[in-house]
């Protein structure tokens, strides 16, 4: 059977309690049979039970929309997801206690946005973290105020590394908000951020073929292919490749190329097997961007500086395999093994002002712009095994669903440098914290851009050895339960235990042998949620949540106290307290028009205590002497806003102050990369069945530069941005349809980042435009 677009199926059935189970499979062959019957009678079909009592069953409804694949959406609702991709959370999104934002494919690939970093960007509550002192390794994100690059799962699994993540292959993203160790495990301080593959499925064949042109020499390509070889057995395979140059920076460029497949076997009616293989290749001719002018703003109109020799990469490769048993109607279990490794490595070029010392023969004393290098590489290993039993049972004539898990975890990340020798002639003398030194500026003395910028330095790379060999093993035991009281309330109990050995051998400040970093600990969390439905549309919730932050928890930064890496010497570090999180919200969601729109709101408080601190790159730092506290509102509104009109819409609003430190003068000050407001609205507007026209607005307010969880140094100002994206879709038959996307409209300057130096100021891309054709076959 092959599944054309125009069309799309939708059972009218009744959501049952748990859809932990039917919640990946689409409609069988037999019900899309049955339905059309029913559909061509235009009356309920009859069905005769086994005590001859009739079953009326729901009619078959066609809707005119494109098929949508994913299955957790809301049929006909393309931007709305239903449920979530981690089984755990048995019950709908809108019954689950927790700011849970859930951007789907569709929504994804309309809004013109492809890898991770781009995507999360824009969304409310969330911001981006720069490469500490130019530590370009991959995405970091900052959710509710917290460093979350660390936080990133696919598929329930942590993805650890710092790498370059594409959405190719992600059927959803789902951001949970506010602390989810339950889930998540150590970590998780503001959230979590669960990418859901595409998975294979036995019910259709399709094949979809997308290929994109545009300006800044942009080219996509994607294949989607599904193939259905029996009832019990399907291979799914995802290819990308694309390619473009930075908007208005060329020859900063990026590149990605990536496959993913997945094979399903129903080995029995009761016994599947999925095999996953992932890869992706990113390559990237890297722009650091621009610096901040000390009490001012960012330097709007630097040359392009990259040198000829500077890259960005990283190689992610990945192979899981599930096991999904059904044992009886009340139990299951499900089992998943990862295998993974990450390589990353980069050489960059970082630019900030200056001046040229009073030394400088051509000019001394003149305001300069001088380079600098930067580099690392990182090698990351893998090994996750995570079980689930499911078991749902009454208990007092109470209603409970168990999920018992049991997960061992081994991750290690080797850290090492680039030996770059810089060949090329100095042409001014700068002072700094070591004095006046020979530099390359890309200004003359009269303030002209130099020529042969890209080629100043002459770099001559070759791999050096590590600094840090970061190894960690965990056990982690969980219990949760969803508990109906009655038809109004239920509650959603959870505790885990996470009993890890950590070990970090450092080479730092000179040495030529490792100081090892060892210590042990047992780590326990919770969660507790109560919701009451004040009707059938809509309820009220209140949930309590805890996490957990390691001493040395980031696996890229070594012995560096203050960025999350080590703080403390060898005797010390197993002296330190965890740095405790806890997370108070209390929360509304309706499900509105028929169940095609959620809408919901909530407050909330994150209070982090007994954090670590340490300042420029300290060894040692302070331990367990800080506090902090972000206070918000958030709300959405995700679906169908008429039959014609679909929305995905946020609005954050929130405040943070530091409330303990060792330094009395940070107290009642900000958190540093913390937006106080942020707001995201797409819409799409389906003007016929074959045209629709929609667009995107983001829009972040100001933030200021600093190291996680620390005050912010209102000394350099990331400005606020509003930022317009629009597109234009066209279906010229069931098989062939076009979309075009325009992304920065007015072509805003806008920032993104910035180092706590005012360095590596992140440049939002400049106005872009591209064509995609999709064929169906």
């Amino acid at each position: 059977m092959s599944l054309k677009s125009g069309y799309k199926v939708e059972t009218g059935a009744v959501i049952p309690s748990s859809l932990r189970y039917s919640r990946t499979a689409s409609p069988s062959l037999s019900t899309l049979a049955l339905g059309v019957s029913a559909a061509l009678l235009g009356s309920p079909v009859m069905a005769q039970s086994a005590d001859d009592e009739p079953m009326v069953l729901d009619t078959l409804q066609i809707e005119e929309r494109a098929i949508d694949t994913n299955p957790y959406t809301e049929p006909g609702a393309p931007y709305k997801a239903n449920v979530s991709g981690d089984q755990r959370r048995v019950n709908p999104i809108a019954d689950t206690p927790a700011t849970i934002s859930v951007l789907t494919q569709t929504q994804i690939k309309e809004s013109g946005k492809s890898d991770l970093r781009e995507v999360l960007a824009a969304q409310p509550g969330v911001t981006l973290g720069t490469g500490e002192n130019g530590n370009a390794f991959g995405d970091r994100y900052i959710v509710r105020g917290h460093e979350a690059r660390s936080d990133v799962f696919v598929d329930g699994l942590r993805d650890p590394g710092m790498t370059t993540r594409e959405s190719f292959a992600t059927e959803q993203v789902e951001i949970t908000k506010g602390p989810s160790s339950t889930f998540a495990g150590r970590g998780s301080s503001g959230g979590a951020i669960n990418s859901i593959t595409k998975q294979a499925s036995s019910e259709y064949n399709f094949n979809h073929v997308e290929a994109a042109l545009g300006s800044d020499d942009y080219r996509r390509v994607t294949l989607d292919s599904n193939n259905r070889f029996s009832d019990s057995f399907a291979v799914r395979a995802n290819v990308l490749h694309t390619y473009e140059d930075v908007p208005n920076r060329a020859p900063a460029s990026r590149e990605r190329n990536g496959v993913a497949l997945s094979a399903l076997w129903h080995a029995s009616e009761r016994v599947n097997l999925t095999a996953d293989y992932y890869y992706l290749e990113a390559q990237d001719a890297p722009d650091l961007g621009t610096y901040i002018v000390s009490g001012g703003e960012p330097v709007d109109d630097l040359p392009v500086y990259l040198q000829q020799q500077d890259f960005l990469e990283s190689d992610v490769e990945t192979f899981t395999l599930r096991l999904d048993t059904e044992i009886n109607a009340q139990l299951n279990f499900a089992n998943a093994t990862r295998f993974g490794t990450t390589d990353n490595g980069y050489v960059v070029t970082g630019a900030r002002g200056t001046n040229r010392d009073e030394s400088d023969l051509l000019a001394p004393g003149a305001a300069t712009i001088g380079l600098s290098t930067h580099q690392g590489w990182q090698e990351v290993e893998y090994f996750v095994n995570q079980s689930n039993l499911y078991l749902d049972t009454q208990i007092a004539d109470m209603n409970h669903q168990f999920v018992f898990s049991l997960e061992y975890s081994d991750m290690s990340v080797v850290n090492g440098v680039f030996n770059v020798e810089n060949t090329g002639a100095t042409n001014c003398i700068t002072g700094g914290r070591r004095g006046a030194n020979p530099n390359y500026c890309i200004v003359d003395p009269s303030g002209a851009t130099v020529a042969n910028i890209d080629s100043l330095m002459g770099r001559q790379i070759t791999r050096g050895g590590f600094d840090s060999d970061y190894n960690i093993d965990t056990i982690s035991v969980a219990v949760m339960d969803t508990i109906e009281l009655s038809d109004r309330w239920s509650v959603f109990l959870g505790l885990r235990l996470d009993s890890f050995d950590y070990q970090n051998n450092v080479v730092g400040g000179g040495a030529t042998e490792p100081t090892t970093y060892e210590y042990s600990d047992e780590l326990w969390n919770g969660h507790v949620g109560a919701v009451y439905n004040v009707s059938e549309q809509g309820n009220i919730y209140l949930t309590y949540s805890s996490a957990t932050n390691i001493n040395g928890g980031e696996s890229d930064v070594g012995g560096n106290c203050g960025y999350g890496g080590i703080c403390g010497g060898i005797e010390t570090i197993a002296l330190s307290e965890p740095e405790q999180v806890s997370n108070l919200e209390l929360g509304t969601k309706w499900e509105l028009l028929d169940g095609k729109l959620l809408a919901t709101a909530s407050v909330f408080q994150i209070t982090k205590d007994d954090i670590m601190e340490g300042e420029d790159y300290s060894v040692v730092g302070t331990l367990n002497t800080g506090k902090n506290r972000v206070q918000g509102v958030e709300f959405s509104v995700v679906g169908n806003l008429t039959d014609r009109l679909s929305t995905q819409f946020g609005v954050s609003t929130m405040d943070s102050e530091v409330l303990a430190s060792v330094d009395p003068d940070n107290i009642g000050k900000r958190l540093s990369n913390f937006a106080d407001d942020s707001v995201f609205m797409q819409l799409k507007y389906q003007a016929s069945p074959k045209f629709a026209v929609g667009g995107s607005i983001t829009y972040s307010s100001e933030l200021f530069s600093g190291q996680p969880d620390a005050a912010a140094s209102e000394t350099y100002k990331v400005p606020g941005y509003t930022v317009v994206d629009m597109f234009a879709s066209y279906a010229f038959s069931d098989t062939i349809s076009a979309r075009v996307n325009i992304g920065n409209l007015t072509d805003e300057d806008y920032y993104l980042a910035s180092y706590r130096s005012g360095a590596f100021t992140y440049i939002g891309d400049a106005r872009r435009a591209d064509l995609s054709v999709k064929f169906e076959f």
